[in-house]
């Protein structure tokens, strides 16, 4: 097969959907990067249009605890798997399973399963063994089942409630240059003498990061952890563009505080 897609669409989408009579509407929790929504703008062709930037209806500060360990291995490094996927077994031991596992690659996914799937006393559910629609109703039935899942389901899942208390994400979702179209929209913001990682690569990733965290509060009841494996968000310069753009939510890089939270949330339910 040969598949073709535009570099640009900024230009196709002005001229076709955004000069038209009709009013149109974009709305998303997840329209905006670091406060403004210059980003998405640029990438859809808008050039003037009305903003409205609103605060949550969630209070995070009293509903999630935000987990940064700082301990583990870059992902780059050979023990990162090894060492997330011994971090993972300790965090759904204090959550009692009841989470979503989120990767940024299938790679990722399978070795943290075959890692772990031996050491979880929880049923275990992984994207791709049934159809997606499937393991999610499966996983709102059994309370305490873990999901391992990529790609799709980062975004457009919601499962309120106590069988979703807790989301771990392995390390930030940058696409991967290694992608023909990433490359060649990297290749192309270069040669117009752009910074691609700041101006394109950053950005998505935020985009990205903000819909997978978006997966555990979906309601004004609800009450869980969110675990971000990958130090870089507290050690590299960029971190803190990422640091900025996460809820404003308790933060820790102990998992005492991990296993005093879920204490506090079980007898708050009993």
């Amino acid at each position: 097969f040969l598949h073709t897609s535009p570099l640009d669409v900024s230009g196709i989408l002005r001229e076709k959907l955004f000069r038209g009579d009709s009013p149109i509407i974009l709305t998303s929790a997840t329209l905006s990067t670091q406060g403004h929504f210059d980003f998405v703008k640029t990438r859809l062709g808008i050039e003037d249009a009305e903003e409205i930037k609103l605060p949550t209806a969630f209070n995070y500060e009293k509903q999630a605890l935000l987990y940064l360990p700082s301990h583990l291995p870059p992902p780059a490094s050979p023990r990162f798997i090894s060492a997330i996927s011994d971090e993972i077994v300790r965090i759904l031991q204090k959550s009692e399973g009841r989470a979503f596992l989120l990767f940024t690659s299938w790679r990722n996914l399978e070795a943290v399963y075959q890692n772990t799937s031996k050491r979880l006393p929880y049923r275990l559910l992984k994207q791709g063994t049934q159809p997606k629609h499937v393991l999610i109703e499966a996983f709102r039935e059994n309370i305490s089942s873990v999901l391992f899942g990529t790609t799709s389901f980062w975004q457009g899942v919601d499962v309120a409630g106590e069988a979703l208390s807790c989301v771990i994400i392995d390390k930030l979702p940058f696409a991967s240059p290694g992608d023909p179209l990433i490359s060649a929209r990297i290749d192309a913001l270069g040669q117009q003498g752009k910074a691609p990682f700041i101006e394109y690569q950053i950005p998505l990733a935020l985009l990205a990061l903000r819909q997978g965290i978006g997966r555990l509060i979906r309601s004004s009841r609800d009450r869980g952890l969110i675990a971000i494996l990958d130090h870089r968000i507290t050690q590299k310069s960029y971190g803190k563009i990422f640091l900025e753009s996460l809820p404003n939510a308790l933060r820790t890089e102990h998992l005492e505080t991990v296993d005093s939270f879920f204490y506090t949330s079980q007898n708050t339910l009993k």
